[in-house]
Order: structure tokens, then C-alpha cells, then sequence
């Protein structure tokens, strides 16, 4: 094959890999709120409290957060589309088993495993990517890829109050888990390239990449850099490489605490808006979904572009990017939560979601960018 028809058809591969992770990105978020949704109706007809209800909430992120780093390690031994393909089936067949369930023992069961199943895609998806894309474009390729974060969550939230409107709570489990199991089948269509296929040397890591596997992903074919996945790999070293690696510990605690904070809010929003600005459920959900799919493209995009003008200037530029625009969320998102009249506090609400989407391309390359790929 020529080179120029070789070039061709790996970036062919790449953009259709980052459409369906896209995809699958936009029904895991559409999953993991619509509970948020329709929340109040749960907890009546359940007869829930609001210790409960953060439970729900809770339990989700407890189980992801203890599978992400099984997953990530079979990630690196076994075929990453098969896991993700995995991941959605699992998490997609118990969001729709949430919508059978009788009490809250049955729907906190099906919320761990929701988490379980969005920490194979998730943990997986972002560095599968990374090695479709040069350090130079992923920060568009991941402003594509999180843009399914805003749009996901608003659909989630659109959704779950129209369904819930006409046809009920449970339906909307139903409506959004069963379509998931046969997208599931999208991911085994996704060619698997080798890590760290298109790394360049860089100081952002901790290490370098001398591998013939950085080469360039036009010096391999899909099938060839497929091959022997998880060689050489070792769990303790890897461990203790990324504890050493201080630019990933630094930003992984950030994303943690970004993540603990917007995650609470994205969670409870529309029962806030419900029960302390007083409107009603469905208005809630269309507010709330609205300004996070207005408010979550432009910034995911800006920030996706942002992010990768400014590391070709300033060292960890896409970390200060991150870090900057977090910070100047804080008030804005204090004054949405405190402003009595209306829309000013609409208005404070989008400007604050907007700032916080902003870093979601830049910090999730850097997560990717600064561990080495052996």
C-alpha cells in the first residue's frame, strides 16, 4: 500500500474509533443521570430519605472507583474493545433492571453495577484514543470524545422528565438501558493499536518512549499493532511508576476533587431547583438540561481547542488551563445556588458550568499524556 493511501486509511480508523467511543460516551452519560432526573418520583413511590437517595448516588461512584484500576489493568493485558464492548452491555442491562426494582436494596444493587460497567468504558476509552491521535491533536479529538458529557447528561435529564412525564419513572430506565445492549456491538468493530502507536518524546512524563511501538501509526498496520497486548507489563511496576510520576498524581487528585463536587451537583440539581426554587419537576430537568448542553458544548469545545494552543507554548499549559478555569467557577456557581431572583440565577448557573467544562478536554489529555505508555 502507498503511504499517502496508508496515511489515509489510519486516520479513516482513527475517526471512526472516535465516533463510536463518542457514541457509546453520550449513552453513559445518559445513563448515569437519568436517575437525577426522576429522582423525586422515586424516592415517593419507594418511600426513600435523602440519606438514601445520596446513597444512590454514592454507591455508583464507590464501585467505579474501586474497579477503575481492575479494569485499567486488564485493559493493558487484554482487547480494549472487547472490555468496553463489555462495560456497556453491563452497565446498559442494569439501568434497565433499575426500572423493575421494588425497593431500595433491588435499585442501589443495580446502581453499583452501573458503575461497574461505566469503569470498564471509561477507564478504557480515553487511552485507547490516545493511541489513534498525536499529542498535538487530542486535545480536539478528546473535546469531541467529553463533548458527550454535556449532551449525554442533558438528554438524561430531557428524557427522564418527558418519559417520566407520560409514561412513568420506570420507563425511562427502560427507554435508555435496553437500546445500550445492542450499541454494545459498536465496540467490537473498533480495531484495538498498540499502545503508545502515536507518543512522541516529551517532558510531560515521567519517562521516555524509545519503543519501536511509538512510531508513528502509519509504520504499523491496525492488525499488526494489535498484536501481544500487555507485553511486558508488570502491575507493581506500573503502580509505582505512576505514585512516582508526580504531574499524574497531581492532576488525578485534582480531577478527584473537581469530579466530588460537580458530581454532587450534577447529581441533586433538578430536586434543588424542584424543591427550593419551586418548579416543577419536568421544568427542572429542561432548565437543568438545557443549560448544561448550551453551557457543556462551548466550553468542552473552546476548552479542547485552548488546551492545544496553549501546551505548544506554556509547560503544563493545559493543566494551568484546567486548574484557572476551575477556580473561576467557584463564584459563579455560589451565586446560582444563592441569587433569589430569576433568570439571574440561571444565568450564574450556565457561566459556572461553562468554566468547569472547560477543563474537561485539557486535563483529560494530560492524564493520558503524562504516563508513558510501556
Amino acid at each position: 500500500m502507498r503511504p499517502r493511501e496508508s496515511l489515509a486509511g489510519e486516520r479513516e480508523a482513527a475517526l471512526f474509533a472516535l465516533g463510536v467511543v463518542t457514541i457509546l460516551n453520550f449513552l453513559n452519560y445518559i445513563d448515569r443521570f437519568i436517575l437525577a432526573a426522576v429522582l423525586p418520583r422515586v424516592k415517593s413511590e419507594l418511600v426513600l430519605t435523602d440519606f438514601q437517595l445520596g446513597l444512590l448516588a454514592n454507591v455508583f461512584l464507590v464501585t467505579y472507583f474501586v474497579t477503575s484500576p481492575l479494569f485499567g489493568a486488564l485493559g493493558d493485558r487484554l482487547s480494549r474493545p472487547r472490555l468496553m464492548s463489555a462495560g456497556v452491555t453491563v452497565w446498559s442491562m442494569a439501568t434497565a433492571a433499575a426500572g423493575f426494582t421494588a425497593d431500595f436494596v433491588q435499585l442501589l444493587i443495580a446502581r453499583a453495577w452501573v458503575g461497574i460497567g461505566e469503569a470498564a468504558y471509561a477507564t478504557i476509552s480515553p487511552a485507547l484514543l490516545s493511541d489513534y491521535f498525536p499529542r498535538s491533536q487530542r486535545g480536539r479529538a478528546f473535546a469531541v470524545f467529553y463533548v458527550a458529557i454535556p449532551v449525554g447528561s442533558a438528554a438524561g435529564f430531557l428524557l427522564g422528565g418527558t418519559l417520566e412525564r407520560a409514561f412513568g419513572w420506570r420507563a425511562a430506565f427502560y427507554a435508555v438501558g435496553l437500546p445500550g445492549i445492542v450499541l454494545a456491538l459498536l465496540a467490537l468493530r473498533v480495531p484495538d493499536p498498540v499502545r503508545g502507536a502515536t507518543e512522541e518524546p516529551s517532558s510531560l512524563g515521567s519517562g521516555r518512549r524509545d519503543s519501536p511501538r511509538s512510531a508513528s501509526p502509519s509504520g504499523r498496520s491496525l492488525k499488526e499493532r494489535a498484536d501481544a497486548p500487555g507485553e511486558g507489563f508488570s502491575t507493581r511496576n506500573t503502580l509505582s511508576d505512576l505514585f512516582r510520576n508526580k504531574a499524574y498524581v497531581g492532576t488525578v487528585l485534582g480531577y478527584a476533587a473537581y469530579t466530588f463536587a460537580l458530581g454532587g451537583l450534577a447529581f441533586f440539581m433538578p430536586t434543588y431547583f424542584e424543591r427550593v426554587r419551586g418548579l416543577e419537576l419536568a421544568r427542572a430537568d429542561f432548565t437543568v438540561g438545557g443549560v448544561t448542553v448550551l453551557a457543556g458544548l462551548s466550553g468542552t469545545f473552546l476548552g479542547g481547542y485552548l488546551g492545544d494552543w496553549i501546551a505548544a507554548r506554556v509547560k503544563y499549559g493545559q493543566l494551568w488551563l484546567s486548574g484557572l478555569s476551575s477556580i473561576a467557577a467557584v463564584i459563579p456557581a455560589w451565586l446560582a445556588l444563592t441569587v433569589a431572583s430569576s433568570p439571574t440565577y440561571i444565568v450564574w448557573f450556565f457561566l459556572a458550568e461553562f468554566l468547569l467544562f472547560l477543563s474537561t478536554g485539557p486535563v483529560n489529555v494530560m492524564i493520558v499524556s503524562v504516563v508513558p505508555p510501556d
